[in-house]
């Protein structure tokens, strides 16, 4: 599949590190949870989470995304996708646990958005390091009830999701949904196994991504060998025991690298 060249109408500064650009594009087939391949001319072509059927939301971490950063209202991008298998969506009336952290906020925002359009109960549970790194405050506050985490307790409550993970009743949602730093959901998959609640709980996971749509194998993971880009990048909770998850992932060359 060939990018399709995109022009980017809107920049928003969500945060001092994160970005989100609106394209004229719009992705309607996109399931909140895809991903896209951006196509940074003359630098690299990245994969990105989808925040909107029409835009990505990103944080500069590396020669890429500081390179996308210098872009401007005008600009174009290469757009192939969207890719990957997303979440399922619930079922109207259903009741959610949506937990989200850092830039892992991006997919979820994308389920909450079309989960609130379905008459679902969303209840969200959303961290960061400090309060200007808060990411969709606002859309996730329309969308149902909210908690706030920060790890230094800059906004609301001081600690991390975990800590509001561990005082509901997860038996109360018929469907939950992460996505975060991996020792995050780390975390989470063992709270929750704990209550046998990973049939009905979803993990958005991040790799190393070559190809993006499962020829390569650059984003296989131990030991069943599920390809994040093509088999995920969410993964349902029981397809994940016994698994490389918060244990360690693979670098451009293969090699494993600790979290």
């Amino acid at each position: 599949m060939y990018p399709t060249n995109v022009k980017i109408t809107k920049i928003i500064k969500e945060t001092p590190s994160t970005r989100t650009f609106v394209f004229d594009r719009f992705f309607d087939e996109a399931v909140p949870g895809q991903f896209v391949m951006v196509w940074i001319h003359g630098v690299d072509e990245i994969p990105m989470g989808l925040s909107s059927k029409n835009s990505i939301t990103v944080q500069k971490v590396g020669d890429a995304t500081e390179k996308l950063f210098n872009l401007n209202e005008g600009d174009s991008l290469g757009i192939r996708g969207p890719f990957g298998k997303g979440f399922t969506l619930p079922g109207k009336h259903e009741k959610i646990l949506l937990i989200a952290g850092g830039v892992g906020t991006v997919p979820i925002i994308a389920l909450a958005n079309h989960a609130a359009s379905e008459d679902v109960c969303i209840t969200t549970i959303l961290g960061a390091r400090n309060a200007d790194e808060l990411l969709f405050v606002d859309k996730f506050a329309s969308c149902g009830e909210l908690h706030i985490t920060t790890d230094d307790g800059s906004a609301h409550r001081c600690g991390f999701v975990t800590d509001v993970l561990a005082e509901s009743d997860i038996s109360s949602f018929d469907r939950i949904y992460t996505c975060g730093p991996e020792m995050m959901m780390k975390c989470i998959f063992g709270m929750l196994e704990k209550e046998d609640a990973l049939e009905k709980t979803e993990f958005s996971l991040h790799r190393y991504f070559k190809c993006g749509i499962g020829v390569c194998g650059a984003c296989c993971m131990d030991k069943k060998g599920l390809r994040v880009c093509k088999d995920g990048p969410v993964f349902n909770g029981l397809e994940l025991v016994d698994s490389e998850l918060g244990k360690y992932m693979r670098g451009p060359s293969g090699n494993k690298k600790d979290f």
